[in-house]
């Protein structure tokens, strides 16, 4: 089974809900900090769904029309992947009618919803565990989780088993028929509420029987919901058919950032991993693949250019350019910094004055041509590297073909007729006497070859 087709004209947008926009100060915790305080592990800002259908208008502005949300279930913590309570929206975000709205709002203007599947592990406030604690061996749900004695101790070590040790993270045994039902009741019962789609969280926790029937589950519900795995390394065990749609692609993200950021890796390194890692996704889900520079579990994209706003945009023109879909970690489009957890959770930054309006033009634009051109969308890619500064990414649908190249170098002067695959004719740009086209340093030329244009 293929990934669902709508994903080859995805965008993403990712929201850590806390921090997005406080749309209804009323929710907010006792202990709210101010909007343009430090983020820290443990600090609440108060954001919330109201502040999500607030700023729609934003979201869309970029192209955007799916959003990723990290999780939204009842919990104790700022990031929830201490779920509480899978069947409730935590309080601080607003209620079921509020998520419902948002839902309606979003679907209204063509936008998708996926929501964060965290069902490796709970946080030690969930029901189920509160239960085993007070009533240990006796309680019904013991063997939900794996206890190895009582009473139940999370200090100096958990003696439960938890995710990476984490000792407020309590692991479920996915393989009690108890827990599965309840986990795969989740599942269906979001999908009923009208999101669009399952975020994988530490998928490779549990064992692929699990996930394979939560495949089922879930595709029988909907068949054109979204099921992206995170994984960090080989996204090849997800997509075979029988567990994921696409993972979130942080190889590409290796090799995007190891050109522009790192500069770890030349053009003809690049070529060859792009090559590599396409041949490692089966034809029917690359365009099932979450392409990412940044997100709530990495530093952010200006903060790993080291402020280099020339350098970081060359990193969008690929990202925007590769097959997959894009997605955008939210504030990366207004040059927000921020080094890892916690420093990449920030508030969002709605003073205008404080954006960096190049970068937002650039991505805004970027979304523009993606929907404007097929085949960026949906074209067969192929990579190739002109000289250690420079790639040709080349996407080829039916009639169309689009070519980028981005340049890292101080300048270079091409002849676009020596490009492979053409005639080309440059989309912004117009070739001189000779044939040639300037790139300037960190900067991309495009390229389009097609019945219209040649």
């Amino acid at each position: 089974m293929n990934a669902p087709d709508w994903l080859a004209d995805a965008s993403f947008y990712q929201i850590f809900p806390e921090r997005f926009a406080n749309g209804d100060p009323a929710l907010d915790p006792d202990d709210v900090v101010p909007w343009t305080s430090v983020p820290t592990r443990d600090n609440f800002f108060g954001g919330d769904f109201q502040g999500i259908i607030d700023h729609l208008d934003h979201i869309e502005s970029l192209g955007a029309n799916a959003i990723y949300l990290t999780p939204v279930f009842e919990a104790n913590t700022n990031h929830r992947y201490d779920a509480v309570d899978y069947f409730k929206i935590d309080h601080r975000l607003g209620d079921l009618s509020t998520f419902k709205v948002f839902l309606d709002e979003a679907h209204r203007r063509g936008i998708r919803v996926v929501l964060d599947a965290v069902l490796n592990h709970c946080g030690d406030g969930h029901w189920a565990f509160r239960d085993v604690v007070e009533h240990e061996a006796e309680s019904r749900y013991v063997n939900w989780f794996s206890v190895e004695s009582f009473p139940v101790s999370p200090h100096p070590e958990p003696n439960y088993r938890t995710c990476s040790g984490c000792y407020y993270l309590p692991k479920w045994n996915a393989y009690n028929p108890e827990v599965r039902a309840h986990h795969f009741d989740v599942a269906r019962y979001w999908l009923e509420q009208g999101i669009d789609g399952w975020r994988l969280d530490v998928p490779y926790f549990i064992n692929h029987n699990f996930w394979r029937e939560f495949r089922s589950v879930v595709k029988s519900a909907d068949p054109e919901a979204y099921i992206v795995a995170e994984e960090w390394r080989d996204p090849a065990e997800w997509l075979q058919g029988d567990l994921a749609d696409g993972t979130m692609n942080y190889t590409l993200r290796d090799l995007i950032l190891g050109f522009t950021a790192d500069r770890s890796i030349d053009a003809f390194a690049f070529a060859e991993g792009a090559a590599a890692l396409s041949e490692r996704i089966p034809d029917g889900f690359k365009a099932g693949m979450l392409n990412l520079l940044g997100s709530h579990d990495t530093e952010r994209v200006l903060t790993k250019h080291h402020g280099d706003v020339g350098s970081a945009l060359l990193a969008y023109d690929l990202l925007h350019s590769a097959e997959g879909a894009p997605m955008m970690y939210y504030g990366d489009e207004v040059g927000m910094r921020g080094d890892n957890d916690p420093g990449c959770r920030g508030a969002m930054t709605w003073d205008e004055g404080e954006w960096n309006h190049k970068i937002l033009a650039h991505v805004r634009r970027l979304g523009a041509r993606r929907a404007e051109h097929v085949a960026l969308r949906r074209g067969v890619q192929s990579v190739t590297a002109l000289d250690a500064d420079t790639i040709v990414l080349v996407r080829s649908h039916e009639d169309e073909r689009i070519a980028v190249v981005a340049h890292r170098g101080p300048g270079i002067d091409i002849d676009i007729d020596a490009l492979p695959m053409g005639p080309w004719l440059p989309i912004d740009a117009a070739p001189g006497d000779d044939g040639s086209c300037h790139i300037a340093e960190c900067s991309t030329l495009t390229l389009m070859s097609g019945k219209e244009q040649v």
